[in-house]
C-alpha cells in the first residue's frame, strides 16, 4: 500500500496539478498510513477517520489557482460549478470550505462534504479528494477536481472582468510556460500501416503514453482505438492510458462478442466516425486550453440552457470545428462524424477527437498543433485584455 501513496504522490507532481512539497496522501489498510507533507497529515488523519474510504488526497495545486479563484468568489459562496462537461458529468459541484468552517480538532464540514461529494475545496490548503475503493480513485478524483478549477479559473479570466495586475503577477509562472510550445516528438512513435494485433496494440501503448507524458488529458483519461477489418481495437472505460497493456478490447462490429461492455463509453463514437470516415486510428483526450476555448461562445441572444447537450451550430477555433455532444452518449456519435472530415473536431467542453488514415503520429500531431494554438491564442488574449 505504501507503494501506492508513493506512485500517487509521483503522478500528481508529474501531470502538474500539486506542488510536491504541499502534497500529502493518506490510505486506511490494517492501520492508517501516510505519504507526504508532514503538515497537512494531521487534518488528513482527521478527516479519513471520520470517513468510511480507503484512501484521501490533501494537496494544493502549483499554480495560485485557489488564491485567485477565492478573490473573485462572492463571499458566500459555498460551491463551484465546473464547465467542462467531462467534470460536470461525474463531479456535478465543487463544494468550497472557508477557513473558518473547519480546523484539525473540528474538521467536520469537510468530512460532510465528502460525504457527498468525491472532491472538496478548502481555503488556505487546497484540494481533498476520497478514493472509496482504491488508491488510484483518489488519485483520479483530486485531478478530476484540479482539471475542472483550472478551466473555470482561465475561462473566468477572459469573460469575467479582466485580470488585475496582482492576479497577472500571480499568473506568471504559467504565462511564461505558455511562451513553450508543446514539443511535436512523433519520430519514435510506430508507423503505420497498422496490419496486424502486435502492431496495433504496440502503437496504442506508444501514444497512450504520450498523449499523458505531454499532458494532453485530465488525470489519465481518454481514448484510443485502430480499426482493423471489421473489429475495433479500443482502450476500456476508465483505463488509464499511460498502462493499456491488458486494458484494450478487441470489439467486433456486429457484435458477436461481450468484449463492447468494458470497452470506452466512447466505443459508439468510434464506431460512426469510422463507419463515416476513411480513418483507421482515433486519438481522444482533453487538452486543457482547447476546453477552455470550446467553452468561449459569442452567441448573446441564445436560449438553450444545455449548451454541451443541445447546441446545434457549428463553431470554430480557427479551422477547427466545435460540436456539442453529450459524453458517452449518441450526442458525440451523432455530431462528430460529419465534421472531422479534415481529421480533427472538438466536442464542446469536453475535448479532442483527431484521427489518422495509417498510424497515430497524425492524430497525435494535429491534437499537439490545435493545443498549442489554443495557447498562443489564450496568451495573447489574456495579456492583451483592458
Amino acid at each position: 500500500m505504501i507503494r501506492q501513496l508513493r506512485k500517487y504522490a509521483d503522478k500528481l507532481q508529474l501531470d502538474g496539478s500539486a506542488l510536491p512539497q504541499q502534497t500529502a496522501i493518506l490510505a486506511q489498510d490494517d492501520r492508517l498510513l501516510s505519504f507526504g507533507a508532514e503538515a497537512l497529515l494531521p487534518l488528513g488523519q482527521a478527516v479519513i477517520e471520520r470517513l468510511n474510504v480507503v484512501s484521501l488526497v490533501v494537496a494544493a495545486p502549483p499554480l495560485p489557482l485557489l488564491e485567485i479563484l477565492l478573490r473573485r468568489l462572492a463571499e458566500d459562496a459555498q460551491t463551484l460549478i465546473p464547465q467542462d462537461t467531462e467534470t460536470r458529468t461525474f463531479l456535478h459541484d465543487i463544494p468550497l470550505v472557508r477557513k473558518e468552517e473547519f480546523s484539525i480538532e473540528n474538521p467536520q464540514r469537510i468530512v460532510e462534504l465528502l460525504g457527498q461529494r468525491k472532491g472538496v475545496l478548502v481555503e488556505e490548503v487546497g484540494i481533498l479528494a476520497t478514493g472509496s475503493v482504491t488508491v488510484e480513485q483518489a488519485y483520479i478524483n483530486y485531478s478530476s477536481v484540479y482539471h475542472a478549477l483550472f478551466v473555470k479559473l482561465l475561462l473566468m479570466l477572459l469573460v469575467d472582468a479582466p485580470p488585475t495586475a496582482i492576479e497577472l503577477d500571480l499568473l506568471q509562472p504559467l504565462l511564461k510556460q505558455l511562451q513553450q510550445p508543446i514539443p511535436l516528438r512523433l519520430d519514435d512513435l510506430y508507423r503505420g500501416p497498422l496490419l496486424g494485433k502486435t502492431a496495433i496494440l504496440e502503437a496504442i501503448d506508444q501514444v497512450g503514453k504520450r498523449t499523458v507524458e505531454l499532458k494532453l488529458v485530465d488525470s489519465f483519461f481518454g481514448n484510443i482505438s485502430c480499426r482493423l477489418a471489421e473489429q475495433v481495437f479500443i482502450s476500456q472505460s476508465a483505463a488509464s492510458l499511460d498502462a493499456l497493456p491488458g486494458c484494450i478490447d478487441l470489439v467486433p462490429n456486429d457484435n458477436s462478442s461481450t468484449a463492447g461492455i468494458t470497452a470506452s463509453s466512447e466505443l459508439i463514437a468510434h464506431r460512426a466516425i469510422f463507419a463515416q470516415t476513411a480513418a483507421s486510428v482515433i486519438l481522444h483526450g482533453h487538452p486543457k486550453f482547447t476546453v477552455i476555448f470550446s467553452l468561449l461562445c459569442e452567441e448573446t441572444a441564445c436560449k438553450i440552457s444545455d449548451c454541451w447537450k443541445d447546441c446545434d451550430k457549428i463553431r470554430y477555433l480557427g479551422t477547427v470545428p466545435v460540436v456539442a455532444g453529450e459524453v458517452g452518449a449518441g450526442g458525440i456519435a451523432k455530431n462528430v462524424p460529419p465534421v472531422i472530415g479534415d481529421g480533427i473536431a472538438v466536442v464542446y467542453g469536453h475535448g479532442v477527437f483527431a484521427t489518422g488514415n495509417d498510424d497515430f503520429r497524425q492524430p497525435l500531431a494535429t491534437m499537439i498543433t490545435l493545443e498549442n494554438w489554443c495557447r498562443r491564442e489564450y496568451l495573447h488574449r489574456l495579456t492583451n485584455r483592458k
